[in-house]
Order: structure tokens, then C-alpha cells, then sequence
């Protein structure tokens, strides 16, 4: 089922999300497809269950391939409940973001350029990933969304954020979620 989106200035997307406590269960096996459904159906490559008004450790992401991101590689389809991200080195990466609660916009974030993340899947079984570039950039956003945190609150330098259709006139406007 797809889901509503919430969007900036919603209070429920500053809340710290509650860890995932029970595994494998028919409600979080149905959140999990809602959430695939409600990402696919945006249009986007990943979502954390807070933008949907779920207060629970939740995100997920990955695609083959990405209209709104067409030059990126391919980043694993991934459910990750209870995450932690841990940096690999102190390297940081500016790179263009734009989120499903923040529709309209992109400005340019600093990233680390490698992580290691952990938590769990659906069945509570542990994952264990190394990620770099726009996978490590992908995981970062959405745990961002996981301590109430959107994007824009990373934003150093306001000249390299705004409507996509300005930023950039070239566009596909169906690409600008």
C-alpha cells in the first residue's frame, strides 16, 4: 500500500525513532512492503519509516538503476532495522541530495565517503556492510531521518541549494521529488 509522505515541517520527522524491538512480524513485514511501494511509487531510492509517521528504526533503500540519479552505480536493495553507522575515514564527499519529505528541492551535503553500517533485517538475522559513494551518501540520509534530522540541517554553502527546476533547467520535471 502506498503511504503519505510527510513533508518538512511536519513535527512527527524531528522525532528520535524508537529501536525495532520484535523481529519478523506480520506488521513490520507489512511496513517494510508499504515502504517499498510508497518509495517506488515516489520515484525515489530509499525512505525511513519516520517519513511515512512511523516512529520505529526502519529505512530502506537500493535500486538497479535510478531515473533521479541516473550517473550513480547500483546500490544493494536493503531492509535495515536499528542501524548504526560507524566512518571509515575522516574523507567527506559533497554530492547532490534531495529527499521525498523535501519535495522540489536539492542542495549540496557533505557525506563521508565510506561507512560501515550494522543492524538487522526483517528476521533479526545481523547485517554487516561497508559502503562508499552514493551507497554510503544513500545509508547516511536515511539514518539521518532516524535521529529527526532532514538534509537541509547539513547544508554548509546556501548558494548550491534550491528548486531543482532552477538548479537545474535540464531536468526531466517528472524527476523532481
Amino acid at each position: 500500500m502506498i503511504r503519505e509522505i510527510l513533508k518538512m515541517g511536519d513535527p512527527r520527522l524531528l522525532r528520535i525513532a524508537e529501536p525495532v524491538e520484535v523481529f519478523d512480524t506480520a506488521e513490520l513485514h507489512e511496513l517494510v512492503a508499504d515502504m517499498f511501494d510508497t518509495m517506488q511509487h515516489a520515484g525515489g531510492v530509499g525512505l525511513a519509516a519516520p517519513q511515512i509517521g512511523v516512529n520505529l528504526q526502519v529505512v530502506i533503500f537500493g535500486f538497479e538503476h535510478s531515473a533521479r540519479y541516473p550517473e550513480v552505480a547500483a546500490v544493494p536493495r536493503t531492509v535495515l532495522l536499528n542501524p548504526v553507522l560507524t566512518p571509515l575515514s575522516e574523507e567527506m564527499e559533497e554530492g547532490w541530495e534531495g529527499c521525498l519529505s523535501v519535495p522540489g528541492l536539492r542542495g549540496a551535503v557533505d557525506r563521508y565517503k565510506r561507512v560501515a553500517y550494522t543492524g538487522f533485517d526483517l528476521a533479526g538475522m545481523p547485517i554487516e556492510r561497508e559502503a562508499e559513494d552514493f551507497h554510503a551518501r544513500v545509508v547516511q540520509h536515511e539514518c539521518d531521518h532516524l535521529i529527526g534530522r532532514l538534509y537541509p540541517s547539513r547544508i554548509t554553502d546556501f548558494s548550491k541549494f534550491g528548486f531543482i527546476d532552477v538548479l537545474f533547467p535540464d531536468l526531466d520535471p517528472a524527476l523532481e521529488a
